[in-house]
């Protein structure tokens, strides 16, 4: 017997948002779940090749893959934004090769990164004083650090766990993290804090660091997905992802 049936718009009703997440993260689609919970917000993942060693050379290799791993997001949905999950990398290809290269995938998709929605948030925020938290080498860490300040933030603190295996950053404690913004913070007056790295563990840890420092903090996944939600029109709110998802701000 053939059975009747109806169709509708599907989960993405307010919004379909894909993001590429790396073959070594094991942070982001968990913390992604929590924040994109949202009714009519339908979230797609998909993974991109990765060296475990964080350095230059293997952050670059990502660029040539970056289409073929936007393919393998659902060809039947029109994404309304797509988000690469890498700091470093961003900052290696920079974030308009990124945007072209998933383009070449899915042309009418907005595209943004951690690095861009980085500087978008803080931008949203008034910041001009950052401090700055890395887990990266140290010319990782700088070829960011470059990044920022020719965006015209001023890093007011830094420092870096120095760790080039991005399956031991994934290790790296809650209360580890949590040290390392109030030391940073400490060095000198800033208005937020930045934690970079898809893969470290933030997001239960932001809103006690803000109440700790006083500033807000922002996380590269808690960037990235504010970043999307606003490109792709969902302006909602929340009290317990830190200060940046309490501001109304479309992108």
């Amino acid at each position: 017997m053939k059975l009747d049936f109806q169709t509708d718009r599907g989960i993405g009703t307010r919004a379909n948002l894909g993001v590429i997440v790396l073959e070594t993260d094991e942070t982001m689609e968990p913390e992604f779940a929590r924040i994109m919970a949202r009714q009519g917000v339908a979230l797609y993942h998909t993974r991109i090749a990765m060296a475990p060693e964080i350095r230059p050379d293997t952050l670059m290799l990502m660029e040539q893959d970056l289409p073929a791993s936007a393919r393998l997001l659902p060809p039947s949905l029109q994404f309304d934004a797509i988000g690469f999950g890498c700091t470093s990398a961003s900052t290696v290809i920079g974030s308009d090769n990124v945007a072209a290269a998933v383009r070449t995938a899915c042309p009418g998709a907005k595209v943004t990164d951690p690095l861009a929605a980085i500087i978008a948030a803080c931008r949203a925020l008034g910041v001009r004083r950052l401090g700055f938290v890395t887990p990266y080498i140290a010319e990782v860490s700088a070829r960011m650090r470059q990044k920022l300040e020719v965006a015209g933030f001023e890093i007011a603190g830094f420092g870096s766990f120095e760790e080039g295996n991005d399956r031991v950053v994934a290790r790296i404690t809650a209360d580890s993290i949590l040290q390392a913004i109030e030391t940073v913070a400490a060095q000198a007056p800033c208005d937020a804090v930045f934690v970079s790295c898809t893969n470290l563990r933030c997001l239960d840890i932001i809103p006690e660091a803000e109440a700790r420092i006083g500033v807000p903090v922002i996380s590269s996944n808690t960037a990235l997905a504010w970043h999307m939600l606003r490109m792709a029109g969902v302006e909602d709110t929340s009290e317990d992802l830190g200060e940046l998802f309490k501001r109304r701000r479309t992108v």
